[in-house]
């Protein structure tokens, strides 16, 4: 084969074979293509010819005796006749954001008895984590192999599903990982691709699902080999992977890809499917679809939408779905627009869930709102309620998120109680909260740390305080009861689970939210969420209850067996009586401490 002969083999980038790789790039405008590396010392490297007939703008080269490992790097000639070097777009390992790429092997690595089965979406709790800060100390950064040895204790929390913050090979050693460089490669200070699958591999032992956040918003901007590739451009735009005018502008730099070039849909679906087949990942979150769709982030300015953005999402979801159903795909789009989780033959983008604005910010304005009376609790009922905003399942609730806890916003106890974040109003309110999360319709996600109280902001250069385990260790008994509860381990709340809620009462006086949660229906099923958003504890509340019989308490928010300081408000098992409430043929009197919530189902 002469130097510059195509590769029959097909593929992306570097491609292993028995007799060596063949390398395949994307470079339209350019006039010449070669590949260099460790193979032949840097010094004599071997040309790329076109594929076919040139109209696709690939070129491509089968090298022999090229093995994994290799260090490489294309050398582009633009149309000018300037030779420029460049990474591989399709890089499966750097050895760093401005390094060189590395030829990888992705059937080298050793799965074992991997058959793990994604939990069913109403048993979705997730654990949002930053690798870099979640598994740190002093001494060291965080990586995949720490952040595993941590899972252990996920399992016990009670978590079925870890999302993992952005994890591809960006600018530098410390960064939240929304500025992807690389984006088929992972983080080399994170361990590289073989260390994110033993973190997937460990997760899927311990019965942990694992969600990747992927940024397809813009890419970059700092570290990027993608920025006029092959030397083309127009108005001072990035070249064939961008836009090239308005477009491009994003709140990050001027890098939104065209998602009008087929090559370019097919270079960010490629990734996307990469970490779901490969890597065995259980779901992507995809980070600000807003600003895909919309080059202001809005679906309220039409002049700003993006009709091949719409295009590219619909085809990615449909595609990534048609290959792999069971996995979820969650968008955060914080528009509260229902199209974004309707079927594609409906119109809309496919996805299925997504973060829910309506609920995070209502009910964080009335945890941190001082004074009780300033409470709209109708407009509380409504966020946890997620009246208008789709299905339970399609909402995925939080208080806490990478985005809700930094960028000038704090933890939910620190903004409670600034400077405080101990003290019995930051731990009462906070966990009220997290007792909103887990305990309404939607999918609950929670922070690293968020279930210890941590109170220091997100900081990518922080490691988690996990001393705090120690210190509120009964706060964390608390969350993993809660999640038992929401998941039904204990076979008594399957209605935590279940698709339907309904209010009972949003009492404004009191500031107390009564919430009927339900399946089937009927004993074990029906559970009732008791929800105490003020100062003062009650006793003998009557409440219509929706189903006759005994109701047995399966939680107390308020009790001290989870903080000394609680008031260990005594609640107790209620028969329904033929008394007529709120719309209910039976009540109850039921019993709430301060700040607190309180869990019964029916019994019999």
């Amino acid at each position: 084969m002469s130097a510059t002969s195509a590769s029959p083999h097909p593929g992306m980038g570097a491609t292993l074979h028995d007799d060596g790789t063949t390398f395949r790039v994307w470079a339209p405008n350019a006039s010449a293509v070669a590949v260099t590396g460790s193979h032949d010392d840097w010094k004599a490297s071997t040309d790329l010819g076109p594929d076919g007939d040139g109209s696709a703008g690939t070129w491509s080269v089968h090298v022999p005796g090229v093995a994994a490992g290799t260090e490489y790097q294309f050398r582009v000639t633009t149309a000018e006749g300037e030779e420029v070097w460049r990474a591989d777009p399709y890089a499966r390992e750097m050895t760093n954001s401005v390094g060189n790429s590395v030829v990888y092997d992705p059937a080298a690595f050793d799965w074992g008895q991997d058959d793990f089965q994604m939990p069913h979406w109403d048993d979705v709790v997730i654990y949002e984590l930053h690798v870099g800060t979640f598994a740190a100390d002093q001494e060291h950064r965080g990586d995949f192999d720490r952040a595993a040895q941590r899972l252990p204790y996920l399992r016990e929390l009670g978590i079925s599903v870890v999302q993992v913050m952005p994890p591809f090979e960006y600018a530098g050693d410390i960064s939240w990982g929304y500025n992807p460089a690389h984006m088929f490669a992972v983080e080399s200070s994170y361990g590289g691709p073989d260390a994110f699958k033993r973190f997937i591999k460990a997760a899927h032992e311990h019965g942990i699902a694992v969600i990747v956040d992927v940024v397809h918003n813009h890419i970059g901007p700092s570290d990027l080999d993608l920025w006029r590739f092959d030397g083309w451009h127009e108005n001072d735009g990035g070249g064939i992977y961008f836009y090239n005018d308005w477009r491009a502008e994003t709140p990050w730099g001027a890098t939104r890809p065209d998602f009008g070039r087929p090559a370019v849909r097919q270079f960010l679906y490629d990734s996307a499917k990469l970490w779901l087949q490969e890597f065995r990942c259980d779901g992507l979150r995809f980070d600000a679809t807003a600003y895909i769709r919309s080059v202001h982030g809005t679906v309220h300015d039409a002049g700003s939408m993006l009709p091949d953005a719409t295009e590219y999402l619909q085809a990615l979801t449909a595609g990534l779905s048609g290959e792999q159903p069971w996995k979820l795909l969650i968008a955060e789009d914080l528009q509260r627009d229902t199209t974004v989780t309707m079927p594609v033959d409906q119109g809309g983008l496919g996805f299925h869930a997504q973060w829910d604005a309506g609920f995070v910010h209502v009910v964080r304005r009335a945890l941190t709102e001082l004074d009780d009376s300033a409470r709209d609790l109708n407009e509380v009922a409504h966020g946890i309620l997620g009246t208008g905003r789709g299905a339970a399942g399609t909402r995925v609730i939080y208080t806490e998120s990478h985005d809700e806890v930094a960028n000038g916003k704090t933890r939910v106890p620190e903004a409670i109680s600034p400077g405080a974040a101990d003290s019995l109003a930051a731990k009462k309110r906070a966990t009220l909260g997290s007792a909103a999360v887990f305990f309404a319709p939607g999918v609950p996600m929670f922070f690293q740390g968020q279930e210890m109280l941590a109170d220091r902001y997100f900081d990518d250069s922080v490691p988690l305080d996990w001393h705090d385990l120690r210190e509120h260790y009964g706060i964390v008994a608390m969350h993993r009861h809660m999640i038992a509860l929401r998941r039904n381990r204990e076979g008594t709340t399957a209605g935590l689970r279940g698709p339907n809620a309904n209010v009972i009462r949003a009492d404004q006086e009191r500031g107390i939210i009564v919430l009927h949660r339900w399946g089937r229906g009927g004993p074990h099923d029906d559970t009732i969420v008791v929800l105490n958003f003020s100062a003062t504890s009650v006793v003998d509340y009557r409440v219509g209850i929706p189903r006759p019989g005994h109701w047995a308490v399966r939680f107390n928010g308020d009790s001290t067996l989870y903080d000394p300081e609680f008031g260990d408000h005594p609640v107790f098992d209620v028969d329904t009586d033929p008394v007529p409430a709120d719309d209910c043929a039976q009540s109850a009197t039921l019993a709430v401490g301060a700040y607190s919530a309180v869990v019964l189902s029916l019994e019999a």
